[in-house]
């Protein structure tokens, strides 16, 4: 067949093509897959001891039977629906008994405080003693910001020189930043703390919590967060929204600051596109109205969380911040609704994508793609087992890898 196009002028412009390529690759790997925890429970390092998950769950317990005992009565404090109310329940309880902390941030930072120098030097040593022995899945301190950088890196070298054994789920939380040389100095010296304590490269990883106008927009006008994440150098596992300081910055209101405020939906979508496709997860933040107190307290309290915690989910954000056990009840209540919810639907979506059958609904491979993720989220926060899932669709959990990675069956 004649063509108008050689292939000597081809040639030239596919290889520029292949750097593009090559280049996007890089930068945009995709998720580096694995299971991502539905939360990060906040504790002040001086109050965290070797059985505070224990603790949580004890306490998260306690007051599910105080202030929402049994299934039905639960449910209809949250709203759920009645299908929902008993699986929903069965997988909440058993939840807080194996494991009700997924994530543990020990912190140093807002929820610590200012102590004397002595003694934030002995809760960071003692805290390092802690780490290794904390029944959970994934574990870490944050700092203090760069506005208090001795200090901050003071408590951050203390805690890792004292590890007896680096944690499997070492997180490190890197607090207000506002400026991508800061992201290139923590870079510089956790790499100097790795040849020192003769850790592999790459080893110490952060998460970068986005609690500054300056960490969305910086002093150009440009998106700050693609920097960070280039300048992080593989480094960067999370952004983490902080809700109170990124809405004080904003200058809003006392009344105003709270997660579904139309300003931390702007962030958070900045921080969705400029993380999309590069394997860095995202985290909402958190609600500072606690269920404490007498029943209608506790209760408004846990409608206004689990409205949260389903709006966040709704918004592709599937992990969120915790900063007391009770909030525990409708962290995980919310995140099993949201998955038994979807769930028979969602299969029966993968099931006609799978089959090429005909269906109501023509759903492409990135869908399926979506369809697939969701399905491996709910199983890997206990709202569906693998046998769940092979019931439901009729896939093993290898497939579901498979169609995450848009690969053919």
């Amino acid at each position: 067949m004649r063509t108008s196009l050689d292939a000597a002028a081809l040639t030239g412009i596919a290889g520029r093509l292949s750097e593009v390529d090559a280049h996007r690759a890089a930068r945009y790997p995709g998720d580096s897959g694995g299971r991502q925890p539905v939360h990060t429970c906040y504790v002040p390092a001086d109050v965290v001891t070797d059985d505070l998950p224990v603790q949580w769950g004890a306490a998260a317990l306690a007051t599910l039977e105080e202030h929402g005992p049994g299934p039905l009565a639960f449910a209809e404090v949250l709203g759920l629906p009645p299908a929902l109310a008993e699986p929903v329940h069965e997988k909440l309880v058993a939840k807080l008994a194996t494991e009700p902390v997924e994530d543990l941030r020990i912190d140093f930072e807002d929820g610590y405080g200012f102590q004397p120098d002595t003694v934030e030097d002995e809760d960071a040593v003692h805290c390092a003693g802690l780490a290794g022995a904390l029944d959970v899945p994934w574990v870490g301190i944050r700092f203090k910001s760069f506005e208090h950088f001795e200090r901050g890196i003071r408590t951050l070298d203390l805690f890792l020189t004292h590890l007896t054994v680096v944690p499997d789920g070492l997180t490190l939380t890197f607090p207000k930043v506002t400026d991508v040389e800061q992201v290139t100095v923590l870079c510089e010296l956790l790499g100097l703390l790795e040849d020192r304590l003769g850790l592999p490269p790459g080893r110490l990883r952060f998460e970068i919590q986005i609690e500054t106008t300056q960490s969305v927009v910086d002093s150009t006008g440009r998106f700050a967060i693609p920097r960070f994440i280039e300048a992080g150098q593989g480094r960067v596992s999370a952004l983490h929204f902080g809700t109170y300081d990124y809405t004080a910055a904003c200058g809003l209101a006392a009344g105003e600051q709270h997660l579904a405020h139309a300003a931390c939906d702007f962030a958070r979508h900045v921080m969705q596109v400029s993380a999309a496709g590069t394997g860095v997860r995202l985290s909402d933040g958190s609600t500072n109205i606690l269920p404490i107190g007498d029943r209608d307290t506790v209760h408004e309290a846990w409608r206004e969380h689990f409205r949260l915690t389903l709006r966040s989910l709704k918004h592709g954000f599937y992990q969120g911040w915790d900063l007391h056990p009770a909030q525990l009840v409708t962290r995980y209540a919310a995140n099993y609704a949201f998955y038994l919810g979807n769930a028979e639907t969602d299969a029966q979506r993968l099931r006609a994508y799978v089959a090429k059958a005909d269906a109501g609904v023509l759903d492409e491979p990135a869908t399926a793609q979506a369809l697939a993720m969701s399905m491996r989220r709910a199983v890997d926060c206990g709202a569906l087992s693998a046998a769940d899932v092979t019931r439901l669709c009729g896939l093993s959990t290898a497939e579901l890898d498979a169609l995450v990675r848009r690969e053919a069956l």
